[in-house]
Parts: C-alpha cells; sequence; structure tokens
C-alpha cells in the first residue's frame, strides 16, 4: 500500500523555541533498578521498624513549637472537605465512612491509602470550610491516626514519602491540628513530627529513585526549616534533595517515570517547598529555583488548549484550575518545553492547534508501576476541544475505572498509534510490570517554511515480527492541516518480516461525531463547537468503532474512534493520511 508524496523538506529558517533540527536516538535505558543485594538491605531495613533499635533512632528532643507555619497557596477539593465534614472520606469516586474507618488495616485502594497517610485531605478540608469548623473533624483524625501509628512505624503509612508528605502538611494546617488546649495532645503531635524527620533522616536514600526519594529529602529539608535547632539537618537535606532530583529528572525537567500524573506531583511538592523557605525569609538554593523552572517548562509542554494534560502513561487530563494554581504557587513564569529531547513528548502548535507525540521508549520496569506501550501516539487538540486522544487513566483506577479495565488501557490499541498483528509495541505483562519492546526510537524533527515535521522510528515490532514503525507528521503554519504518514520497514538485522494485520487508530475525544464518507476512505468529524475536521486516508478502508476516554476523575466516558484497517507487506507499508480543518 502506498499514499501521497512525502513533501520536499525546504531550506530552515533559524531554529527558536529550543527545537533541535536534525537526528537524534533515544534508547531505553539499561538501569533494570537495585540490585539484590540493595533489595534484601533495604528489606531488612524496614524490619527493623518495629524493633526497640529503631525506635531508640527516632527518640529526641520534641519542639515546643513550629518556627512558622507555611501558606499552601494551592487549593484544595471542597468536594471532598465536605464530604468529610458529613462523615466520610471521598477519593476518586470511593467513599470511605469515617466510623468504620481502621486505619491499622485501611482496605482502600493504595492511591485513597497514600492519600490518607500523607493527610492531603487538610487541603481539602480547609478548603470546604471556615477553620473553626475545620479544626474538630482535622483533630478527631489527627488522634485516630496517632493511636493507630505513632508509635511503630510500619508500611504504607511510614512509608517515607508518605511520611514527607505528612511533615508538609502537618506543618501548612497546623493551625487545624495544633488548636487544642489539650498540652498532652499537642506535644504528641510536634513530637510525632520530629520523629518522622529522623524517620525520613534515615530512610530517605532508601527510596525507590525518582519522585518517592525526591519526595522524602523534601520532607527532610521542610522539617530542617521549620523545627528549632534544624539547621544541621537542613544542610543535610539540601544536599541529599539535590542528589535525589540529579537522579530522578531527566535535563529537560521531565521525571524518569514519564508519567504527567507525577511531574504535577512534583510540581506541587516543590511549590509546597518554596513557600516553607519563602515563610522563613530564605532563598530556595539555586539547584532547586533552575529544576523548578525546568519542571515547570516540560508540564507546560504537555497542556492541551483546554490547560490540562494529555493522557500520557496513565494519566488523564487535571482540572486545568488546578495546573494554573501548582504553576502560580511554584513562582516559575516560563514557556512550555516544545521538544523533550530526553522525557520523550514533543510538542507541535500552531493557530488554535496543538498536537503531542510521545517520541520516547517506555519507562523502565521498575519507573512505570503504570507504563503504556505508546510509543508514537498522538493526540490533539483545536483550542478547549480535544479531537484526537489516547484512553489514557491507567493509574486512575477507583470506584468507576476497574483495576482490571486499567491494566487494559496500557495497552498500544488504547492509544491513537499503529498497532501491528494486535500485539503491543511493548509487552504488558499480566503483574502488571512492562516487557520487552521498544528499545530505541530515531527521532528527526525540522521547523520549514511550510510548517513543522516530526518524524519518529522505533523497533518495538522488530523482535517479534521483523517490522520498524515510523510515523512522520507535518502541522502547517495555520495550524488547519495535519499530513500523516505511518510506514512500516523491514527491521535490518532482525528477524525476516511477517505479513500480518494492521490497524491505525485514532481514538476521538469525547462529544466527537464522526461520519463516515461513502468510499469508506474519509470521514468527518463535528466538534461540539460546530467546528469540522476532516480525516482522508490513502489507503487501506476505515471503520468506527467505540472506544473510550477516562477524565480527571477516573470516569471512563463512552466514545468511539476511527481505525484504518490494512496488511503489512513484507517488504514494507506506507498509509498516508490527512486531518484538515473546514471552514
Amino acid at each position: 500500500m502506498s499514499s501521497r508524496p512525502r513533501p520536499t523538506p525546504a531550506p530552515e529558517p533559524p531554529q527558536e523555541d529550543g527545537i533541535e533540527p536534525g537526528k537524534r536516538l533515544i534508547r531505553l535505558s539499561d538501569d533494570r533498578g537495585i540490585s539484590l543485594t540493595q533489595r534484601l538491605a533495604n528489606h531488612f531495613y524496614r524490619m527493623t521498624w518495629a524493633t526497640p533499635l529503631h525506635t531508640m533512632r527516632l527518640k529526641g528532643k520534641y519542639p515546643l513549637k513550629l518556627l512558622a507555619v507555611p501558606e499552601d497557596a494551592i487549593p484544595g477539593d471542597a468536594r471532598a472537605g465536605k464530604a468529610l465534614r458529613a462523615g466520610y472520606f471521598l477519593h476518586r469516586g470511593l467513599k470511605q465512612p469515617v466510623a468504620r474507618l481502621d486505619y491499622r488495616k485501611l482496605a482502600v485502594p493504595d492511591a485513597f491509602a497514600d492519600y490518607l497517610h500523607g493527610f492531603r485531605w487538610l487541603r481539602d478540608l480547609a478548603a470546604a470550610t471556615t477553620r473553626d469548623n475545620a479544626v474538630p473533624v482535622a483533630e478527631a483524625q489527627m488522634r485516630a491516626w496517632l493511636d493507630a501509628h505513632a508509635e511503630t512505624p510500619s508500611e504504607p503509612a511510614w512509608r517515607v514519602d508518605n511520611a514527607a508528605w505528612r511533615i508538609l502538611h502537618w506543618t501548612a494546617y497546623a493551625p487545624l491540628i495544633l488548636s487544642s488546649g489539650d498540652l498532652v495532645y499537642r506535644s504528641l503531635v510536634l513530637n510525632s513530627i520530629a520523629r518522622t524527620a529522623r524517620h525520613l533522616d534515615r530512610g530517605a536514600d532508601k527510596a525507590p529513585a525518582g519522585l518517592a526519594r525526591v519526595t522524602a529529602w523534601a520532607g527532610i529539608v521542610a522539617a530542617g526549616l521549620l523545627l528549632p535547632g534544624g539547621e544541621p539537618r537542613r544542610v543535610f537535606g539540601e544536599a541529599g534533595l539535590r542528589r535525589a532530583v540529579e537522579g530522578a529528572f531527566y535535563a529537560d525537567g521531565g521525571l524518569i517515570s514519564r508519567s504527567p500524573l507525577e511531574q504535577i506531583e512534583a510540581v506541587t511538592l516543590f511549590s509546597m517547598l518554596r513557600a516553607t523557605y519563602a515563610v522563613r525569609r530564605e532563598d530556595m538554593p539555586a539547584f532547586l529555583a533552575d529544576s523548578l523552572e525546568r519542571i515547570v517548562a516540560a508540564l507546560l509542554g504537555i497542556l492541551h488548549g483546554d490547560g490540562a494534560p494529555g493522557s500520557w502513561q496513565g494519566g488523564a487530563p487535571v482540572d486545568p484550575a488546578y495546573i494554573t494554581a501548582i504553576v502560580a504557587a511554584s513562582g516559575v513564569r516560563t514557556r512550555p518545553l516544545r521538544q523533550a529531547r530526553d522525557w520523550g513528548y514533543q510538542r507541535l502548535s500552531a493557530g488554535t492547534t496543538v498536537i503531542q507525540l510521545d517520541a520516547a521508549p517506555p519507562p523502565v520496569a521498575r519507573l512505570g508501576r503504570n507504563g503504556c506501550a505508546s510509543t508514537a501516539a498522538m493526540e490533539l487538540s483545536d483550542g478547549p476541544v480535544r479531537v484526537i486522544v489516547n484512553c489514557g487513566g491507567a493509574a486512575m483506577a477507583g470506584a468507576s475505572l476497574p483495576a482490571e479495565l486499567a491494566h487494559g488501557l496500557r495497552t498500544t490499541a488504547a492509544h491513537s498509534t499503529l498497532v501491528l498483528d494486535d500485539s503491543n509495541s511493548t509487552a504488558v505483562l499480566p503483574d502488571g510490570s512492562l516487557g520487552k519492546g521498544v528499545s530505541e526510537v530515531e527521532l528527526e524533527r525540522h521547523e520549514l517554511e511550510q510548517g513543522s515535521r516530526l518524524d519518529v522510528t522505533h523497533d518495538g515490532y522488530g523482535r517479534r515480527l521483523g517490522f520498524l514503525h515510523r510515523r512522520i507528521l507535518m502541522l502547517n503554519h495555520e495550524g488547519r492541516e495535519l499530513r500523516g504518514e505511518d510506514v512500516l520497514l523491514p527491521a535490518a538485522r532482525r528477524r525476516r518480516p511477517v505479513a500480518c494485520p494492521l490497524a491505525i487508530r485514532f481514538h476521538l475525544g469525547a462529544d466527537i461525531e464522526p461520519t463516515l464518507t461513502a468510499d469508506r476512505q474519509g470521514a468527518l468529524l463535528r466538534l461540539p463547537n460546530g467546528a469540522l475536521w476532516q480525516f482522508r486516508v490513502g489507503a487501506g478502508e476505515i471503520s468506527v468503532e467505540d472506544s473510550l476516554w477516562v477524565d480527571g476523575e477516573g470516569r471512563p466516558h463512552p466514545t468511539q474512534q476511527l481505525v484504518v484497517n490494512g496488511t503489512a507487506d513484507v517488504a514494507g507499508t506506507s498509509i498516508g493520511w490527512l486531518l484538515k480543518k473546514s471552514g
């Protein structure tokens, strides 16, 4: 099969906005995680938490007060706060009655447990009511948690990232948990903050590399700034945080997990840490300020026209108001990163059109708890309307999204890209980890006179089926025309190609109405705002199939998808297509 010829590249104008022209090879990291010896050492360390030795390590002077209370500029979820006042915790649609809550044995999903143990609900409660009304609710839950976990550390309550979030929220919302006239209770709270800081001192570097370790060290720094006599801990914490940041983020500011949800978490974390420095009238260290600017730019680079991120690596479109709030709280004013060379998300924008492309291998198995086989997938938005999407939401399992469905949302077929032989470009194993597949991605990007051009090739199908998948996108300067081509090339030095079925999937956004043309070579896409996009394909046949899309609350919505069906020829296959805005 073949399609219209590709446009001939014209001489390139001077590059702006950090776009690096030419080819780049992106390889999957060969870091398979910590060694068996290290895993055993960390396991035995966690076993010591229940021993008198660790109890002795946590002993020390407890503070009589905090040196300051940071201002949390990030808004909470008032709906969840009102639910708590009404007697139950609410998280991603799941309700947990407070009266039946046992902090020792939480029968809730992991993300819900982290929400409780990290005391993130304090922000939601503060957003829902006045301080006077919030204090009794917060104090009751604080007492219940302390009764269950204050004395003996255990997971997940004392997992270091949860412990660090607890310090940040306890100190930011100290008026809600330290307003009691009960001096014994107040002493217990302050002592718990100090014990948690000592626990982090010993355990931060044992956390998994990535956001968890960064969070743990940020908790140490916050404790050093807010507890009396904390200057040595602050120096110690900043040194550890520098190491953790260097190991957790690429040079372009993207997290090594490649997760937009974790990227949002990182901006939230650093914004709260900035507020901690500010309340002590201290400047954030230069390495943190520089890192934060890159992290924010990377996050802005994956926002669509509606202000919410794309659905990548298990993520979903988080509330744009929340994104705006955390970016404002960060104090960073920067432009979106258009070419995330290492993080892997390429951005094309012109007129009202924004295109995002996954141009890197999935994260390594130890980092990709919700990693997806999405290499070479794309999304397209026209202003606030998402036209082409990925299903997303694998990390949002909850009341509306069963774990089995979340697992399926990690497959290649759940993304807007080519699927060969109904298989994944990177294996998604039954235990939830990622297996073999994409190991190399070749990226070439150019800014041409007629528009922006992306050319991405990956080897995910090379080992099993003998093909490389190449995707070429070209967006004109007005943003009204996207020319694409999906090519299958025989993989050199790999197994002999095998003829097999192919499907190029274009998952449609919510409320996009597709109408097929009589020749099944095209479709008209009607947007909710009345705008029209035409889709044409140069080979194969188009069908309309059911799909779904997961929103920022973890709720799946029934949608549709355009599927271009064809057959991969052993000599190679090329299918061109066109998306053009009408009117």
